[in-house]
């Protein structure tokens, strides 16, 4: 069973209300209707009523159990103004100035998310990455002991020897170009404790690089990937979290046992790598798309991390499954671990 179904199976029991900021979007209204389907909560789309419907209409999909906000006459606005303006990034706004930010439905979706209007949130369907996620690293606060944004992208593959039962944990795929060691240690945690989250398996961390623990060499990538696994293994000690991770090594080092063996590298994560965290977005980015057009992977992402509550920017390019399987991804997020895998 993959990911998603089983992430599926677990969230009947704990639905989730799921706020999508590009409601008028024929993919968003398939997967909010699968949603729906699937009976794992309430999609509220945002936009404007008459053009849901109306694309609901052509597609031939009923709007049952899914609700439709336009932000425009939403009973919420006035409430959304004021604790809009009582945030400390926008403190000296008017009303009006509040109030036209929060027409864009980014910014609204991100409010409901915020003030607990809804559970989870998928943004990026027709929006850039950076205009999907500006809403959200400006008004939702960051998880405590971490101080970096950055993102995970999901790969599937119906092999059960890659990670997961074929899933993987990649970061960053999306958010931060050129990220420090401290960055680095960061995505390190949080990838690993999403990957947990959802799967309820012992995270096992592999910090990549062009070369496999290489002695002796002082090449900028790897001293930055070596000082981040240092870094990585203090901050899940000094969090009681109980994390596997080694590095720096290469890709087929981390995936592979028999390669792994062959280099004489020994370690928990060595050969079992389920999580992969990429020296810099070029790499990260390339790595993943690689992987869905060539190996035919599934993707579901980008899920943004270190945010302390759930949220999704998908690409321009994601298709109604990849979108209702970041759906599925959020809102699972949104449920404590000791419900969504009770008495495992």
């Amino acid at each position: 069973m993959s990911l998603i179904n089983r992430l599926s199976v677990r969230l009947q029991n704990h639905p989730k209300r799921l706020v999508y900021a590009e409601g008028a979007d024929p993919r968003i209204i398939q997967a909010a209707r699968l949603y729906v389907n699937r009976g794992l909560g309430v999609p509220i789309l945002l936009g404007a009523r008459a053009v849901i419907k109306q694309r609901a209409e052509q597609l031939d999909i009923k709007l049952d159990g899914i609700r439709i906000v336009d932000p425009s006459d939403s009973d919420e606005m006035e409430g959304f103004v004021h604790k809009f303006q009582g945030l400390r990034r926008f403190r000296g706004f008017n009303e009006q100035e509040s109030r036209d930010y929060l027409l864009n439905t980014s910014y609204f979706a991100t409010m409901m998310l915020a003030t607990g209007s809804a559970d989870a949130l998928v943004s990026g369907a027709t929006a850039t990455a950076s205009s999907a996620l500006r809403p959200l690293f400006r008004i939702i606060p960051m998880q405590k002991s971490v101080e970096t944004a950055s993102s995970i992208l999901i790969l599937e593959k119906e092999d059960d020897r890659l990670g997961i039962d074929g899933a993987l944990f990649l970061s960053d795929c999306g958010v931060i170009p050129d990220p420090n060691q401290d960055q680095l240690a960061d995505m390190a945690i949080t990838t690993a404790l999403l990957a947990q989250h959802l799967t309820n398996e012992q995270p096992r961390v592999a910090m990549l690089s062009f070369a496999s623990k290489k002695e002796g060499t002082k090449h900028p990538s790897l001293m930055k990937m070596k000082s981040a696994t240092a870094l990585a293994r203090d901050k899940a000690r000094s969090l009681d979290i109980n994390v596997d991770i080694d590095g720096e090594l290469q890709v087929d080092a981390a995936l592979v046992p028999g390669v792994a063996e062959q280099k004489g590298i020994k370690s928990s994560v060595a050969g079992k790598a389920n999580v992969l965290i990429f020296p810099d977005l070029n790499s990260g980015n390339i790595a993943a798309k690689l992987a869905q057009i060539v190996a035919d992977c599934r993707a579901y992402g980008q899920i943004i991390t270190g945010l302390s509550k759930p949220a999704a920017e998908i690409s321009r390019g994601a298709s109604a499954h990849d979108i209702f399987g970041a759906s599925v991804i959020v809102a699972a997020q949104a449920v404590d671990p000791k419900y969504l895998f009770p008495m495992e």
